[in-house]
């Protein structure tokens, strides 16, 4: 039987919904509305993981994982100090295997992303969409505009603590590494959250993530867990650089190359796509002869499949700028991550106009 709606639950629902009707005139309101609904399912079909851990009916492989969920907010709470609250407390088991298409654009021509204000977050370099059709849409609307465009699916989110963020089935299907890894990223959001620095708040939140999952397993002695989780944060280190490079060499095809104040120029147009376009070849044979050997936890065959172009470039690096940097304070703060973790937010939190310039060292941003 289906469990029954909470009261929190009905007053949630009723306020967005209420949102909802008033916003229903515009397209911001709209899609807002279609969110507001989908995380309204997404609460009202929770159930307490320690009662579904307890429920003879859960197999042993998914109450092994839920487990590991609040083994790892524990740990994220107690070593790492974390703000744990009452997140990952529950699951949620979706309809489908997707949960949210993320969509992010740059122009072909420039580095220059686009963007999105929402409300309370501020501007990011990506939106979300329940609807996918929506999002083919306004991914094929972006491609008229000039932009390249990159559309995939993300298997969880958070809501910054303002709900009871559930474990999703999405992530549940994963590996423990990951698992584990996601819960820790997810909680990092809690204690810092820079409005309108979506860069840094998801680099710095995967560092956290990566070097907390490498403790979480050391601390209980899981040699296996250790191996895997230090290859996947080196292999993510290793992609962080090529990012980086790419990033660098098409910033500066482009720089040699600017447009007149009076504007765009066909031209000038053509010679900087035809560049771009060169360095994405050197990049992609670099990936292929020298990257993808290297590569531990992902498939060699990466570097001839990955997808090379402006939107891809910038949308890897929400994720991967600045873990070399933010690694490298780790090493100066004796490899504590929690050190690492204190000193990095407290001093962040102080500087929200570029989060970065606290973080020794250079980062192309």
């Amino acid at each position: 039987m289906r469990p029954r709606l909470g009261w929190v639950g009905w007053v949630v629902m009723g306020i967005l919904g209420g949102t909802a009707i008033l916003a229903v005139a515009t397209p911001m309101g709209r899609y807002l509305s279609r969110g507001a609904w989908e995380e309204g399912k997404i609460l009202s079909r929770r159930r307490s993981i320690d009662v579904l851990v307890a429920d003879a009916a859960t197999s042993p492989g998914t109450r092994a994982k839920l487990q590991l969920v609040l083994a790892a907010r524990r740990f994220a709470a107690d070593s790492l100090g974390l703000p744990a609250k009452d997140l990952f407390t529950q699951f949620t088991k979706l309809d489908h295997d997707t949960l949210v298409l993320v969509l992010s654009g740059t122009r072909r021509d420039a580095l220059v992303p686009a963007s999105w204000w929402f409300p309370i977050v501020g501007r990011v370099p990506y939106k979300g969409f329940f609807d996918f059709e929506a999002a083919m849409r306004a991914e094929r609307r972006l491609a008229d505009d000039g932009y390249d465009t990159y559309l995939r699916p993300s298997p969880a989110f958070s809501t910054l603590g303002w709900f009871n963020d559930p474990l999703l089935s999405t992530t549940l299907a994963a590996d423990s590494v990951f698992i584990v890894q996601t819960v820790i990223h997810e909680l990092t959001h809690n204690r810092l959250y820079v409005k309108g620095q979506a860069v840094f708040n998801e680099s710095f939140a995967e560092f956290i993530g990566n070097r907390g999952a490498v403790e979480f397993f050391r601390s209980r002695g899981d040699t296996a867990g250790v191996r895997v989780a230090e290859a996947r944060w080196a292999d993510e280190r290793l992609l962080s650089g090529v990012w980086e490079r790419g990033y660098r060499e098409i910033d500066s095809v482009f720089t040699a190359h600017p447009y007149p104040a009076s504007g765009a120029d066909s031209t000038i147009r053509a010679v900087r796509l035809t560049q771009r376009d060169s360095v994405y070849a050197r990049l992609r044979r670099f990936l292929v002869d020298t990257v993808s050997p290297q590569l531990v936890t992902i498939n060699r065959q990466y570097g001839v499949r990955v997808r090379l172009d402006n939107a891809a470039l910038l949308a890897r690096r929400i994720y991967a700028t600045g873990l070399a940097e933010f690694e490298a304070s780790w090493e100066r703060d004796g490899r504590n991550v929690r050190r690492t973790l204190d000193r990095i937010a407290v001093a962040a939190a102080a500087a929200p106009g570029d989060p970065y310039s606290v973080v020794p060292g250079p980062v192309s941003r």
